[in-house]
């Protein structure tokens, strides 16, 4: 379980760039991690977009963005190629970062309960401790205040 000011579990997984992401290797950079349910979805393809077209903005602040969601790094880099990114989207086919970064729970659809990502935002600060948490994150426009919080951090 994540907290704000705790710091953040590290993690490797598999990544667009045909290499294994480790979170504690970007140390020294403040790190935006989107969890997200499904590639090639309205909502998610909106978010993913949103934070590749405010992705300059990112960088001047010492940070990067990644993805995350439970397709395979085949559907992501069929994703990633469709929209061209400017980020990395990362595969947590089991899940296993999902749940450690609380991103996994109960969810309702058309009155149905089932089990699934809960998009969720979590920003890290350079040091590696977890600066804000967004959850049960609404799309429209959520790039665009996580950045704000951003580039309140520095």
């Amino acid at each position: 379980m994540i907290k704000e000011k705790l710091k953040a579990p590290n993690f490797k997984l598999p990544s667009t760039d045909n290499t294994e992401f480790e979170l504690s290797k970007h140390l020294g950079k403040n790190i935006i991690i989107f969890f997200y349910p499904r590639d090639n979805t309205k909502g998610c393809t909106l978010e993913a977009n949103e934070f590749s077209y405010l992705s300059n903005k990112i960088k001047k602040n010492n940070s990067i963005v990644v993805g995350i969601s439970k397709d395979s790094l085949e559907s992501h880099l069929k994703f990633h190629k469709k929209y061209k990114f400017k980020f990395e989207l990362l595969s947590d086919i089991e899940g296993k970062i999902i749940e450690k970064y609380n991103a996994w729970g109960m969810k309702k659809f058309l009155g149905k309960e089932y089990m699934g990502i809960i998009r969720t935002t979590v920003l890290i600060n350079t040091k590696g401790k977890i600066h804000k948490i967004w959850s049960n994150v609404r799309v429209k426009d959520h790039a665009e205040i996580v950045v704000k919080e951003l580039e309140n951090l520095q």
